[in-house]
C-alpha cells in the first residue's frame, strides 16, 4: 500500500506543476495590468505626457515581472526562479502576493476544511442511517430538508443565518453570535478566551459552508448504501449467523465508502474557491474572495498563487481519499 500511495503523491505533484504552469500561463497572456495602471496613472498624473506614464507604467511592471509587453516564455522562467525561492512577485499596485497570501490561507483552511470535514462525516452518517431506515418517516425528514438546502443558493443560506443571528441577539441581548468577520474586532490577548472568540466567528459561517455537505453527501451515501444492503455478500453473511448491524457496518457501509471517497477531492476544489460567496456575506478575507479580486484587479502572480493554492488543497483531498480508498479496499493494498 505504501508503494501505490507514494505512487499516486508523485503523480498530483506532477499535476500540481503543470496545473500552475497552465494557469500562469493563461493568466499572463489574458490579463493586462499595464492597460489597467496606465489609465490609473493618466488620471491622477493630470500634466504628465502619456509616453511618460507608459514609460513609468513599463519600468514598475518589469521590475515585478508582469509586463503583457514582455514574452511570456522569458517571463515565465523568470517566474519559476521566483517561485522556487518561495517569492510569489508582486500585484500591479506593488503588494507582496506572498503577504497578501499568508494573511488569507489560514483564515481559509480554518473555514473550508472544518466546513468540510463536518460535511463529509455528518453526511455519510446521516446518509447511512437514512439508507438503514428507509422510508421511515425520519428519513423522508431528512430527504425533504436535504433537498431544500441543495436547491437553496450559498448567498441565501447566509444571509438567513446572518438574519437569524442578528434576531437572537437582539431577542435575548447578548453577542453569541458574531457573524463578521475575525478582522473585525481585535481578539482578546488571553488564550482561551482568544479560542472562544475565533470559535464564535468560525460559527456561522462553518454552519453555511458545512449545511451544503451535509445535504449532499448524505444523498450519495444513502444511494450507495442502499446499493450495497441489498448486495448478494450482504445477505450472504446473514445467513450466516452475522448479526445485522454487524453486517452492515463491515460489509455495507465499507463498500459504500469506496465510491464516496473519490468525492474528497472535488469537494474541497469548491469549498476552497466556492466559498467566496460565504466569505463575502460574513466579512471572513480568505482566499476565496481574494481569488476572485485577483482576476478583477489584473493581478497575475495572485491569480497563479491562488490556482497554485487550491490545487495543492484539490490533491491533498484526492490523496486523503486514496488513502481512505486503500484502508476500506483490500484489492488496492496489494498493488
Amino acid at each position: 500500500m505504501t508503494k501505490y500511495l507514494l505512487r499516486r503523491l508523485l503523480n498530483y505533484l506532477i499535476l500540481l506543476f503543470v496545473a500552475v504552469t497552465i494557469a500562469y500561463f493563461l493568466a499572463g497572456t489574458q490579463l493586462d495590468p499595464r492597460s489597467m495602471l496606465i489609465e490609473n496613472e493618466l488620471t491622477k498624473m493630470a500634466n504628465t505626457t502619456y509616453l511618460e506614464v507608459v514609460q513609468t507604467v513599463d519600468a514598475r511592471l518589469n521590475n515585478w515581472n508582469i509586463n503583457p509587453q514582455e514574452p511570456i516564455v522569458q517571463r515565465y522562467v523568470d517566474w519559476l526562479g521566483m517561485i522556487s525561492n518561495w517569492d510569489w512577485g508582486y500585484s500591479p499596485l506593488g503588494e507582496s502576493v506572498n503577504k497578501q497570501v499568508s494573511n488569507r490561507i489560514g483564515l481559509s483552511l480554518q473555514l473550508v476544511f472544518l466546513g468540510f470535514f463536518i460535511g463529509i462525516i455528518g453526511g455519510v452518517a446521516i446518509g447511512a442511517w437514512a439508507a438503514v431506515h428507509q422510508y421511515s418517516i425520519p428519513d423522508r425528514i431528512i430527504t425533504i430538508l436535504a433537498m431544500i438546502i441543495i436547491s437553496t443558493p450559498a448567498m441565501v443560506i447566509a444571509i438567513g443565518l446572518q438574519m437569524s443571528a442578528v434576531w437572537f441577539n437582539n431577542t435575548f441581548e447578548t453577542n453569541f453570535f458574531q457573524f463578521i468577520g475575525p478582522q473585525a474586532t481585535i481578539p482578546p490577548k488571553e488564550f482561551l478566551p482568544m479560542i472562544l472568540n475565533r470559535m464564535q466567528h468560525l460559527l456561522l459561517p462553518t454552519i453555511a459552508i458545512s449545511m451544503g455537505g451535509l445535504a449532499t453527501y448524505s444523498r450519495y451515501q444513502r444511494n450507495l448504501m442502499l446499493d450495497t444492503l441489498g448486495a448478494d455478500y450482504v445477505r450472504t453473511a446473514r445467513a450466516k449467523g452475522l448479526r445485522y448491524g454487524t453486517a452492515v457496518r463491515r460489509h455495507a457501509l465499507r463498500t459504500s465508502l469506496i465510491p464516496i471517497a473519490t468525492y474528497f477531492a472535488f469537494g474541497i476544489a469548491l469549498l476552497v474557491l466556492g466559498a467566496a460567496i460565504t466569505e463575502q456575506v460574513f466579512g471572513w478575507e480568505g482566499m476565496g474572495i481574494y481569488g476572485v479580486r485577483t482576476i478583477q484587479a489584473q493581478d497575475i502572480n495572485g491569480t497563479a498563487a491562488v490556482v497554485a493554492f487550491s490545487g495543492a488543497a484539490t490533491l491533498t483531498g484526492a490523496f486523503l481519499s486514496d488513502v481512505l480508498i486503500a484502508a476500506v479496499d483490500p484489492r488496492v493494498r496489494v498493488n
